[in-house]
């Protein structure tokens, strides 16, 4: 038998803790961020952020257990909010978790914690979720007034059993486009030393000496004034470069020929860095398309490769992080970027990496299809689970 209750009656649900400036320490005990957490809701495996036992001890009621849900509930942008979803494992377990999370903790002598969360990352769910933001928030109030439908306990396990092991194949995938991108690392690595120590003495220059680097444009205010949307010139925001692999190629905002007016087209193989919210991600753009200035758009000179580059600051971005000032946000300047000093290696080895790099890609591809195919697998096998029909499923 199914039974439709709320959310409300079979789970804690509330808000994290996070440290204020003066609260936070560069060791002590760990607290889980959203950084902490990839985009495919795996834990990073370290932490990052610390705080005392003064404020561990006051905020204890906040400590992770493992099996809880985390669903991001707070975030710059509101399409961005509850996107990001994680199942606390036993490395979080007692690790206090920062505002930036909405924890779900299910009663266990009424639901499976497993079975809880596979639900709430269903395509069932999910636009439930994002139906309750408000303004760039989720609220407990407003998540516990989620229906569920809940078979018995025992058959909750089965189906989190069956979903589970899906799921296990479509993280293999994942794992090997990781693990890609590990390799590229340690090719760059060998190729070129390590670009913070530079053991192999290479000519060191300021990064604004070996390319154009300039702030994307958004002079309208409002900037999501609608007269400025939907048209058919792609739009870049910094999610889009944060979640793009490394290459954008694709797009979910449009400006209009008036939109076009106040802003600038950047051409297709500018490498896009964030310097808001999401600081030093990078993406190259497959397609010629429009960004705000929370973006620079970087297009080198004949001293180094696109690809090189944006290596390079893949190992500069915890530097670079830590060196923005905080106000509202994180952010940084040009003046930061362009006074960066890169080593600057033999231009054919660059090249030479960049083909490499274009080898990877293909084989990402294949491995993103791959997964792809593996997604879709999934959701309809989910689908399927919280409808009642996994009664033939071994």
């Amino acid at each position: 038998m199914i039974s439709v209750v709320t959310i409300g009656d079979i789970a804690d649900v509330f808000n994290g803790k996070t440290p204020s400036k003066n609260e936070q320490r560069s060791e002590g005990l760990p607290i889980l961020k959203i950084k902490d957490v990839t985009e495919n809701g795996e834990f990073k495996g370290s932490f990052e952020s610390f705080v005392d036992t003064v404020f561990y001890k006051r905020n204890s009621k906040k400590k992770l257990r493992q099996g809880d849900s985390l669903i991001l509930n707070a975030a710059h942008n509101a399409d961005y909010v509850g996107s990001k979803q994680f199942r606390a494992c036993e490395k979080v377990d007692g690790v206090i978790a920062t505002g930036e999370w909405l924890i779900v903790r299910p009663k266990p002598e009424l639901a499976d914690s497993a079975y809880v969360n596979f639900w709430l990352k269903s395509d069932e769910a999910k636009p439930r979720i994002r139906d309750l933001v408000k303004g760039i928030h989720l609220y407990p109030k407003d998540v516990v007034r989620l229906e569920i439908s809940l078979p018995s306990l025992e058959e909750q396990k089965r189906i989190a059993a069956i979903l589970d092991k899906a799921d296990s194949i479509r993280r293999k995938r994942q794992q090997a486009i990781d693990l890609t991108d590990q390799l590229l690392r340690s090719v760059f690595l060998d190729m070129f030393g390590d670009p913070v120590m530079n053991p192999k003495g290479w000519d060191l220059v300021s990064f604004g000496s070996v390319g154009q680097l300039d702030r994307g444009k958004s002079k309208h205010r409002p900037r999501n004034d609608p007269v400025l949307l939907g048209g058919i010139h792609p739009l870049i925001q910094t999610g889009d470069v944060a979640n793009s692999g490394g290459y954008i190629s694709e797009y979910k905002s449009t400006y209009s020929d008036v939109g076009l007016r106040q802003s600038k087209k950047w051409p297709i193989g500018t490498l896009c860095i964030t310097i808001a919210a999401n600081i030093a991600n990078t993406g190259i753009l497959e397609f010629d398309a429009c960004f705000p200035d929370s973006i620079v758009g970087f297009t080198p000179i004949e001293l180094v490769t696109v690809e090189y580059v944006q290596a390079w600051l893949g190992f500069l971005q915890k530097i670079i992080e830590d060196a923005a000032p905080e106000s509202a946000q994180k952010n940084i300047n040009l003046e930061i970027l362009r006074g960066l000093v890169i080593p600057l290696p033999d231009i054919e080895l660059q090249k030479k990496f960049s083909h490499i790099v274009h080898h990877m890609k293909s084989t990402k591809e294949k491995l993103a299809s791959d997964k792809n195919e593996m997604q879709t697998l999934f959701t309809s096998l989910t689908q399927r689970a919280f409808r009642g029909e996994l009664n033939q499923v071994a």
